[in-house]
C-alpha cells in the first residue's frame, strides 16, 4: 500500500509545483505606472545646456502647448536608439521637445547632439539627478507628454514606432 501512495503523492506534488511556476511565468515583472489623472508638473530651477543661464520651469512650460520632456544622456544606449523618433517628432509644429540632460559629461553630451543632430527646442542640465527624482523618473530614457502644465502621458524606456504613433495621435 505504501509503494502505491508515494508515486501518486510525488506526481501530485510535481503537478502543483509545475502549475505554480507556469502561472508565475505568465505574470510580467515590468512595473509600468499608469497615470490615473493628469499630474501637475514639478517646479524646478536648472541651467540651460548651452548658455548655462539659470532657468525656471515656469519659463519652459508656457501656455497650453504640447511639450515632450525627454530625459536623456550620452552614455545611454537606448537614448541613441530612440533619437530618430525624437527627430521625427521635432518636425511637428505643435510639440516643443525639451531635453533634460541627466548626470552627463557636458562634452560627451554636446558631441552626442553634434553626431546625431539636435531634436530639442531647449535642453537643461540635471547634473545630480534631483530634477529627475522630482519628476518621478526611474532612469533614462524617460519621456513625459505635457499639456497645460500637466503630465498627460509618461513613457518609461525608449520611444518606438508604436509610441511615436500614439504621441502623434494624442497631439493632433
Amino acid at each position: 500500500m505504501k509503494t502505491k501512495i508515494f508515486p501518486i503523492f510525488l506526481i501530485f506534488t510535481f503537478l502543483i509545483i509545475f502549475f505554480v511556476f507556469y502561472k508565475g511565468l505568465q505574470n510580467t515583472n515590468v512595473y509600468t505606472p499608469t497615470i490615473k489623472s493628469e499630474i501637475k508638473i514639478p517646479n524646478f530651477d536648472a541651467k540651460e545646456f548651452f548658455s548655462k543661464d539659470k532657468i525656471n520651469s515656469d519659463q519652459i512650460f508656457i501656455g497650453s502647448d504640447y511639450y515632450l520632456l525627454n530625459i536623456w544622456a550620452s552614455w545611454c544606449v537606448p537614448c541613441k536608439e530612440e533619437h530618430k523618433y525624437l527627430m521625427d517628432l521635432s518636425k511637428k509644429e505643435n510639440i516643443k521637445i525639451i531635453g533634460q540632460n541627466y548626470k552627463d559629461n557636458f562634452e560627451n553630451a554636446k558631441n552626442f547632439l553634434i553626431n546625431l543632430d539636435n531634436p530639442y527646442d531647449l535642453i537643461f542640465l540635471d547634473n545630480d539627478g534631483t530634477i529627475a527624482i522630482e519628476w518621478g523618473a526611474y532612469g533614462v530614457p524617460e519621456t513625459f507628454l505635457i499639456q497645460n502644465n500637466k503630465i498627460i502621458k509618461k513613457i518609461i524606456g525608449p520611444l518606438n514606432e508604436k509610441l511615436l504613433f500614439e504621441i502623434k495621435e494624442l497631439t493632433q
